[in-house]
């Protein structure tokens, strides 16, 4: 795979670093001199013309030193106090640290509702263009003094995942406390073997990740697998490696080959269809038979309701819903044309039967295929 990561990393202009907490903490506060050396490595790209937007965790750490508390609280008012002051300190310490090179950075916290509208998620990718354009680093952290379960990202590895597509990057780099993705927990097993690159995330994959916890971050292994799943679906690669390396991004972007690089699928996805594919909440689900899966994997067209076996939900026209094919797998993602009543009406009919089930016909499609996305493998 080597030449995937040359020509991939030869080609970067706008790259998505994500630096997760067991990265960032030392002694239950955080590691300034990896603060200053990831900033002076962001720094060093950024003058050689690569755009760089930073996802940083690092803010309960932060707060639990600032606060001295033996070790962060169990309960969540008290977790999101914690974050708030260290927020503040994590901003400090960066500030500080890109200053040593002449840049300015911005904090943006975000919550998962920010980015379902379509409207908030034009403003926000409007606000980061502009800092980029201005050549000021945006730091990027899940908002979570306010965060409750409804809004969440999940982790930081989403968040990253869903920047990534916002952005329209041309890779995510995930920095972590090993150097990628191993078969076995390498702390634990001697013999287990680093994975240099994957072409595809299948079940044996998520097998790996399943068996490798986080430590200390809210999310392990698996959660960075679902972050790779998401933006090589979209057409572009991640690497995951070990963030404590030396000019670990410095190498990275030399061409060297470090941690786990996951091949991106050869077509990349518009704007759009990564914000419905990735973004919206589904709101149902429809069941397909054989040859509509067929239809929408293999030839791209649109979902019509004679492919429609069953409807899972209620929900109206334009909601987003989830299809799935006979085996129970989740293909993709789409905006729907008619309501689950209709849709119930008339499924599994053709479409010129649809006028004299419903009474009238807007759409031949429930689901245009400029209006779905393919989340499936």
């Amino acid at each position: 795979m080597k030449t995937d990561r040359t020509a991939c990393f030869n080609s970067v202009k706008r790259a998505v670093v994500k630096v997760g907490s067991n990265v960032l903490t030392k002694d239950q506060g955080l590691n300034i001199g990896l603060i200053e050396s990831v900033s002076g490595q962001i720094c060093r790209l950024i003058d050689k013309g690569v755009e760089i937007i930073l996802v940083s965790s690092g803010a309960m750490a932060a707060g639990v030193r600032k606060l001295g508390l033996e070790r962060r609280p169990d309960e969540i008012p008290k977790r999101q106090a914690v974050a708030a002051v260290g927020q503040a300190g994590l901003m400090m310490e960066y500030e500080k640290a890109f200053e040593l090179y002449e840049k300015k950075v911005a904090q943006i916290l975000l919550t998962g509702d920010g980015l379902t509208s379509r409207k908030r998620y034009l403003n926000a990718r409007n606000t980061l263009h502009t800092l980029l354009s201005w050549k000021v680093v945006p730091i990027i952290n899940e908002n979570d003094t306010v965060s409750v379960e409804e809004i969440k990202f999940g982790d930081n590895d989403n968040l990253s995942a869903m920047i990534t597509l916002l952005m329209n990057a041309d890779i995510l780099i995930n920095l972590t406390d090993i150097d990628g993705l191993y078969t076995k927990d390498p702390r634990v097993f001697p013999d287990a073997r680093l994975i240099p690159a994957v072409d595809g995330i299948r079940k044996e994959i998520e097998k790996f990740a399943s068996d490798i916890p986080g430590a200390l971050g809210t999310g392990g292994m698996s959660s960075k697998i679902k972050a790779a799943r998401k933006v090589t679906t979209a057409g572009i690669p991640m690497v995951i490696a070990k963030g404590t390396k030396p000019d670990i991004l410095i190498k990275l972007f030399s061409g060297e080959e470090h941690g786990t690089f996951f091949v991106p699928k050869k077509e990349k996805l518009t704007n759009r269809k990564c914000w419905i594919g990735f973004n919206l909440k589904p709101k149902g689900l429809l069941r397909i038979d054989k040859g509509a899966a067929k239809a929408l994997l293999e030839r791209g067209k649109s979902l019509l309701p004679s492919g429609i076996v069953g409807v899972e939900g209620e929900f109206d026209a334009g909601a987003a819903v989830e299809f799935k094919n006979g085996d129970g797998e989740i293909i993709g993602t789409g905006l729907v044309n008619y309501s689950s009543a209709d849709i119930r009406k008339i499924m599994g009919l053709q479409t010129n039967k649809i006028e004299e089930q419903l009474g009238y016909k807007p759409y031949d499609e429930v689901i245009h295929r400029d209006n779905l996305t393919i989340t499936g493998n």
